[in-house]
């Protein structure tokens, strides 16, 4: 069986104050805090709508975690994102779509879509850090790191909520939704407040049943999620005419380990390059390629 596994990790809004957890100098708490969600704000503040190239390799892997040296599957799509500017107390939800271009470097045939290769990671992870949605979680300060280039702040986070976990099946992929099941750490930049990684992993197993259509004599009758680790990284893009510079996605390395499925280990790897915007219209506004 293939499985396709979206684990939702917002939190929905809320209205409690922000807490320290953790270790470091959390008197600096606050103000860092305040700085990464002007950002996040900023950018959620108007309209996108991009277009870039999305490349996503898939690795399935032994019990020591290494590639088994099977065939890796690697899919590339155009992918396509538009989000309205959000309003007075809410985060509209991006419309995604995405265009099969090729299959291991070939032109796609007829059977290649398989809707379970369609990886629920949303290029805009980041509403978490919106000053009225902060209150969903706890924050700690996790230390400084200096680059050659910039000063680096850590903060760990977990949802102070546990909404009911969710799980859908379609035909023979399923799709796990687990707010308030993970925790994290954001890298940002100390000066600017941009979001430079995103760091997820799942807190604890989750066992959920195989629908009573699919049980079958013999078989297990469940699947456990005991892995579910994520990390995204963020760069600058350029864009002209009019001029505007956005931190987006560059890449996204996950992994998961869910027993009795079709592929019980698996890392995917995605990358995003070549964004470009587009008007209204759908014209696309070419710029120099960005990774």
């Amino acid at each position: 069986m293939r499985t396709a596994v979206g684990l939702g990790l917002l939190a929905t809004i809320g209205a409690l104050p922000a807490v320290a957890v953790g270790r470091g100098d959390s008197g600096d708490l606050p103000a860092v805090l305040a700085r990464v969600g002007a950002r996040v704000e900023e950018y959620y503040g108007r309209a996108q709508s991009l277009v870039c190239e999305e490349t996503v390799r898939f690795q399935t892997l032994d019990t020591d975690l290494f590639w088994d040296g099977t065939h890796i599957r690697e899919l590339v799509y155009q992918l396509r994102i538009v989000r309205a500017s959000r309003k007075e107390g809410g985060v509209p939800e991006p419309s995604i779509t995405r265009e099969l271009v090729s299959v291991d470097g070939r032109l796609p045939r007829a059977g290649d879509a398989d809707a379970c290769d369609l990886r629920s990671v949303t290029p805009e992870p980041l509403a978490m850090l919106l000053p009225e949605q902060q209150g969903d979680y706890a924050f700690g300060f996790a230390g400084r790191k200096q680059t050659r280039d910039r000063s680096v702040v850590m903060l760990d986070y977990r949802s102070v909520t546990s909404p009911p976990p969710r799980v859908t099946w379609t035909k023979d992929c399923v799709d796990i939704d687990l707010p308030g099941h993970s925790r994290g750490r954001v890298w940002a930049d100390a000066e600017t407040g941009d979001v430079l990684r995103l760091d997820e992993h799942l807190m604890q197993a989750f066992e959920f049943p195989y629908p009573s259509d699919r049980q079958r004599k013999g078989s297990p009758l469940s699947m456990t999620l005991e892995r579910a680790d994520s990390t995204t990284d963020y760069r600058p893009v350029e864009f002209t005419d009019p001029p505007e510079r956005l931190m987006l996605p560059a890449s996204v390395v996950s992994l998961q380990v869910i027993q009795h499925s079709g592929r019980p280990r698996l890392r995917i790897f995605q990358r995003f390059m070549n964004y470009r915007r587009f008007i209204t219209t759908g014209h696309l506004i070419d710029d120099p390629p960005s990774r």
